[in-house]
């Protein structure tokens, strides 16, 4: 495979270049099948790619990174496994979401592990769709697809990057980021063509995909977990909906609950896949609107511009 990396493009992240410490270029993005990632998880992509058989009954969780992936995963989480364990003794309350759904792209042999042993559903990735495993397209598994205003999607993978090396701001402008993120270079970016691919293959196969807008849900919670719940074909009965099912898993995947949990405060995700990263950095603030605070009016206008003109004739509010 490292002939194949010596051909792919490559960049180094602004804030790789900000740590001034040898990184054997763990860094790195490099671009493949139009995308630029990290090195670790484009094997794993490619491996998945080679290897991976989708069954009928799996159902994807994809979305870009810092688009609203970890509430997306603890609510199917929770729908899915709500027979078995209530909110009370769900293992959310324990267990990082992350390693509740497992990620194609660098848990792959956990994924194959459910496969084999249980009849849980639930793959996630990051993967945009063009690179999905050949056995996930040509299945008739459902795939839910999140995405969520494109400014507070780089403000939070922004804020992400710098506390995941322990930079301060100054370290790396937010004006750097900024251009890097309007050549379309940022974990799994271009952002506007990830959520391109995924809304033709919508057209294409309506009833298959189904999009969920992060600021929708918040503001409309129950009415898009019963929706989700639906889809994936775990649909809430009336007597749940009378007994509060719907709204006890709300409250059980709420960003306040889950960010106060012990294990989403002090514990850290599978060091021994990407390297320690700690829980807390993918709870940081679950609000919308935070890029008015690092945006520019010239920021701003360059940013509505570019989506425009990425997106134009989409039915998809992104700014």
């Amino acid at each position: 495979m490292d002939d194949l990396f010596e051909t792919l493009p490559r960049h180094t992240c602004s804030w790789i270049k900000a740590l001034s410490i040898p990184t054997k270029g763990k860094g790195a993005y490099y671009k493949y099948e139009g995308f630029w990632n990290f090195r670790i998880l484009l094997e794993g992509a490619i491996l998945a790619q080679r290897t991976f058989k989708a069954q009928p009954s799996d159902v994807f969780l994809c979305s870009s990174p810092k688009a609203g992936t970890t509430w997306l995963k603890a609510l199917a989480f929770a729908i899915v496994t709500r027979k078995q364990f209530d909110a009370a003794s769900s293992p959310l309350l324990t267990t990082f979401p992350h390693d509740c759904v497992h990620y194609l792209e660098s848990g792959l042999e956990q994924i194959n592990e459910n496969h084999k042993n249980s009849d849980f559903p639930l793959v996630a990735t990051h993967l945009p769709y063009a690179s999905l495993p050949k056995s996930v397209v040509d299945s008739d598994c459902k795939i839910v697809y999140i995405y969520r205003n494109i400014k507070d999607v780089l403000v939070s993978h922004y804020c992400y990057m710098i506390e995941v090396a322990k930079l301060q701001v100054e370290d790396v402008p937010f004006e750097v980021v900024f251009d890097e993120f309007c050549q379309g270079i940022s974990w799994y970016g271009p952002y506007w063509d990830h959520i391109l691919g995924y809304w033709k293959a919508s057209q294409e196969r309506p009833g298959r995909i189904l999009f969920l807008k992060y600021e929708d849900m918040k503001m409309d919670t129950t009415s898009n977990v019963k929706r989700l719940a639906e889809f994936i074909g775990y649909p809430f009965s009336i007597e749940e909906e009378k007994t509060g099912m719907v709204e006890s898993i709300i409250k059980l995947c709420s960003f306040d609950n889950l960010s106060n949990l012990e294990v989403n405060k002090n514990g850290n995700y599978r060091p021994e896949k990407i390297g320690a990263v700690a829980n807390r950095h993918l709870f940081r603030k679950g609000k919308d609107g935070d890029w008015k605070n690092y945006f520019t009016d010239e920021m701003e206008k360059k940013m509505n511009k570019l989506v425009d003109e990425k997106l134009i004739g989409i039915d998809l509010v992104l700014k």
